[in-house]
């Protein structure tokens, strides 16, 4: 109590002890032990995750390359041929059906995605975007077995009828399915990268004398084009790692697809057709091992190329 009159005679605020609690920590103590908790936790979340990831690109990256122990490395990539029980393991047929399927999905996709995100952000009334908006968050957490369940009793039998070809199965109603699929996630990024590019840009443009198509193609969509690209490569990301959807839909023949309607096979739809009716120590498994090996590589790779476009345009904002 005297300590207090004392400093109110100095005109000082008097001091007062911080409270301690029944443990004998004081406030900046506790704060400062949760701050230091919450560190080590989430720095071990990612030490775990980093550790996952490495072991199943160790355990699938050593089992891939004992292919090459049987076969040479130009036979499994530039041999056509694949008929495992003679001891035959050629993937040029997968790789390039695999790029084909995933080309002509982005043809199919792209120009549509981009469409419908110009017009969530740019042209649609309020009323119109908050009903698109949901439904396309929806259709992103649909099953991949719901789209091919519907391309198989669907789609295939319209493609039929309009092509007279007695089967639809192919890379055309594989890339129509993966299209309806991946136009969600590319169309919502899209939508958001559009929606970020600051409003003075576009009354700039406007003031300038400028139509508004010429404000979105030529103002906003370049200053969007990172954030694009971003979800174009997401969505090519997507596209070739899916399975379910094109096993039930693209023919799972092996053999390279000689125009739309051919029944054919991916990676993916070889793989997960083939895997369980093989011996594990075998080079039938050691092949299958290597495509999903290269699946594992094509996707890390574009995942590195969206963070270097995202990195670029942190650098250039």
């Amino acid at each position: 109590m005297s300590t207090h009159v004392n400093d109110l005679a100095r005109g000082e605020a008097p001091k007062l002890k911080e409270p301690v609690n029944r443990s004998g920590w004081n406030r900046a103590a506790r704060v400062r032990f949760t701050n230091k908790l919450f560190k080590s936790y989430f720095l071990f979340s990612i030490l775990a995750l980093c550790l996952v990831l490495a072991l199943v690109i160790f355990f699938i990256g050593k089992t891939a390359l004992l292919t090459f122990r049987d076969i040479s490395f130009a036979q499994f990539f530039l041999s056509f041929d694949w008929t495992p029980e003679e001891g035959k393991f050629g993937a040029a047929s997968f790789i390039i059906n695999t790029l084909s399927l995933t080309l002509l999905t982005m043809v199919f996709a792209v120009p549509i995605s981009v469409g419908l995100a110009i017009l969530i952000a740019e042209i649609a009334p309020k009323w119109l975007k908050s009903f698109i908006r949901p439904v396309l968050d929806l259709l992103v957490g649909i099953p991949s077995i719901v789209y091919g369940y519907l391309g198989l009793t669907v789609l295939i039998p319209i493609i039929r009828n309009l092509s007279g070809e007695n089967l639809g199965d192919g890379l055309l109603a594989a890339s129509i399915v993966l299209t309806i699929m991946i136009l969600p996630t590319i169309s919502r990024i899209s939508d958001d990268a559009i929606t970020a590019v600051p409003k003075k840009y576009r009354e700039a443009a406007y003031a300038l004398g400028s139509t508004r198509l010429q404000v979105i193609f030529r103002v906003v969509l370049p200053a969007a084009m990172r954030g694009i690209a971003a979800a174009v490569i997401l969505g090519m990301t997507r596209a070739i790692g899916e399975t379910m959807a094109v096993v039930m839909v693209i023919g799972n023949t092996a053999q390279l697809a000689k125009s739309f309607f051919t029944p054919t096979s991916v990676l993916t739809s070889n793989i997960v057709m083939q895997i369980s009716n093989v011996e594990f120590d075998s080079t039938w498994n050691y092949a299958l091992h290597m495509m999903a090996f290269l699946l594992l590589i094509i996707s890390f790779g574009l995942i590195m190329l969206i963070r270097f476009i995202s990195r670029r345009g942190g650098h250039t904002a």
